[in-house]
């Protein structure tokens, strides 16, 4: 008997890569071939999300709220029984809407802060777009945990918000990309760090422990696996 996931999605490949991540390791935690939890999942328009994150007056987070909301509420009422977003940057909407949540919701900065905590590593970096590493999404999770962080130069934060925005949420992963990324890790390592938040969905999908200067925290593959235990474990 496991629980019900419901997936708040935003863009298409942190979101896919999550519900394969559930599938694919489901046989192995639940000890049967093939066998993973009921999943269901929602996502409004990206165009909806991006709308309200590029507003003239700043990012409404209240009117990102609102639409993962809805989302939550579309999910629960459809049988599900935990909920996750495996989108970082809109976790900063997360506050204006968790104490209205139809059913427990998993943060995915405070799944992976636990990791971080777990294996022992102490000065984490912070990738992602724009919005979310000059955000306390990371910051207030880390240091919670006792860990510090440090975050990207301001070009450089410009330039992976450019790549994430116009390329990896589209589908396109380019050696260019990767190399972009490799690069920023780079410089995060010469500065003392020993692990790094890979901070946005789909750049597992580029940067891995193969081919990352530092040891990489998936946080799309992460929260899944969080949300897999939680419905195994009833």
């Amino acid at each position: 008997m496991t629980r019900h996931i419901g997936i708040v999605a935003c863009s298409a490949e942190g979101a896919a890569l999550c519900y394969r991540t559930i599938v694919h390791e489901g046989a192995g935690r639940l000890g049967v071939a093939d066998a993973h939890p009921e999943i269901s999942l929602h996502g409004h328009s990206l165009a909806a999300y991006v709308e309200r994150l590029e507003a003239p007056d700043g990012p409404d987070w209240a009117g990102v709220g609102e639409l993962m909301l809805d989302s939550a509420r579309k999910l629960v009422a459809g049988g599900a029984e935990v909920l996750i977003c495996p989108d970082n940057t809109i976790h900063q909407a997360l506050p204006f809407i968790r104490d209205r949540a139809p059913a427990p919701w998993l943060h995915i900065a405070e799944v992976v802060a636990e990791e971080a905590a777990r294996r022992g590593f102490r000065r984490i970096a912070i990738t992602g777009t724009r919005w979310l590493t000059e955000s306390d999404v990371y910051p207030i999770a880390l240091e919670a945990r006792g860990l510090e962080w440090r975050r990207p130069e301001e070009a450089d934060r410009a330039e992976m918000g450019r790549v994430i925005m116009e390329e990896l949420v589209r589908g396109a992963f380019s050696p260019g990309a990767m190399a972009f990324f490799q690069q920023v890790i780079g410089e995060l390592a010469s500065e003392g760090c020993d692990a790094v938040v890979l901070g946005c969905t789909e750049i597992p999908l580029i940067i891995d422990d193969g081919n990352s200067p530092l040891p990489t925290l998936d946080s799309t593959r992460l929260l899944a696996r969080a949300a897999l235990e939680w419905a195994a474990d009833p």
